[in-house]
């Protein structure tokens, strides 16, 4: 499944490009309000907007979901303090890390400011990747999956793990701004560095996802370093490059959120350096907000990649290329056959991910997993 995802993200991605030159438009939201006017523009405005929202919760729960075990495995004499239950808090440590690091870095006009926080992310992903597979056999058996219940290939949450896996390969709503990052931007140059990407995705998905479901199996949370003993050193490593991670991804999509309220609401007025400071303040604050509030992680992941991501992924981009190319290709030609069948599968992915995860959050509204408020 990850791997025709991926096959598939890599294909629209190139098809948005292809959609741009077609078009002439050098932004996500310009193009759709080409192909289909204001109400595709507002569309497609509250699905990137949803996106980057969703995007910067979920960065901000794994930050709190990692750091304070890593903080009071290093300083446990602190922790067990008054001051260190304050300070090594969850509530705490997203707010300092938010506020001094993950904001600053939001202030950034340009994304290819961020070039040198993504290189550092391979460098951590690479360390995680290794700390979940060489830390998997030796943690405590009664962490491990049961030896006596067998593997399963498929169960009834198929739908919302399409979801997960679109939202973790899905970049469609900041791509246009890494195609201008570029030193020289042409086609071939950008389908080299989808390539890549997605290549480099789909090895971590994959490696991540076959050695955490062997080791863990039915027990397997949503982030995977949950299921490691809190004083594992290698794992804390790996958490704390993971928290780090996130904080700097985080301000990739505070810049789509940014971009699509100037887009809507100040699209024909100068840039304000006011305007934009009290901007990123909102968003930041905002997400700062959702990520203190909600814990389940997998419940932010399903509910964005299900609804948001499907549709910026598998919907737009083939409805955008139908539309340009109407007026040269009939409607129902061969050569389109390819982009209808990835809207019915975009809207087919959308409506059940979106509805089988706000039934499942319902259900277990009083479980263990509960996206329980975590004021606590």
């Amino acid at each position: 499944m990850v791997i025709v995802l991926a096959l598939l993200v890599d294909w629209t991605l190139r098809v948005l490009a292809v959609n741009s030159k077609l078009s002439g438009r050098q932004t996500y939201q310009d193009m759709v309000e080409y192909c289909f006017g204001r109400w595709g523009l507002l569309a497609s405005s509250f699905f990137q907007g949803a996106m980057a929202g969703g995007g910067m919760a979920s960065f901000i729960v794994i930050v709190g979901d990692t750091l304070p075990h890593v903080l009071g495995a290093l300083m446990p004499s602190v922790g067990q303090s008054a001051f260190g239950r304050v300070v090594f808090s969850r509530r705490f440590v997203i707010a300092f890390f938010v506020v001094f690091m993950a904001y600053p870095l939001s202030l950034y006009r340009d994304v290819g400011k961020l070039g040198k926080t993504s290189a550092f992310a391979v460098v951590a992903m690479c360390t995680i990747i290794a700390a979940v597979v060489v830390e998997g056999p030796r943690i405590n058996p009664s962490l491990r999956a049961s030896p006596e219940k067998s593997l399963q290939l498929a169960n009834t949450g198929v739908f919302q793990a399409v979801g997960v896996i679109t939202f973790a390969f899905v970049c469609h709503h900041n791509s246009f701004m890494i195609y201008g990052s570029l030193r020289k931007p042409t086609l071939n140059r950008y389908f080299e560095v989808i390539h890549l990407s997605t290549a480099i995705a789909t090895v971590a998905s994959v490696t991540v996802a076959v050695f955490g479901y062997v080791y863990f199996g039915e027990k397997t949370q949503g982030n995977i370093l949950n299921n490691f003993p809190q004083d594992n050193f290698l794992i804390n490593i790996a958490r704390f490059l993971f928290a780090l991670n996130m904080i700097t991804t985080f301000p990739m999509e505070t810049l789509v959120a940014r971009e699509v309220i100037e887009s809507l609401a100040f699209r024909d007025q100068e840039f304000s350096m006011k305007r934009h400071v009290w901007i990123t303040t909102g968003l930041c604050a905002a997400g700062l907000a959702i990520g203190e509030t909600v814990c389940n992680l997998g419940v932010l992941l399903e509910l964005t990649g299900g609804m948001s991501a499907s549709f910026l992924a598998f919907i737009l981009p083939s409805a955008c290329f139908i539309k340009l190319s109407s007026s040269s290709t009939p409607l129902y030609s061969r050569k389109l056959v390819g982009h209808w069948l990835c809207i019915v599968f975009g809207v087919t992915v959308m409506l059940l991910s979106t509805v089988l995860s706000i039934r499942h959050a319902a259900r277990t509204g009083s479980g263990p997993d509960a996206a329980a408020s975590c004021w606590r």
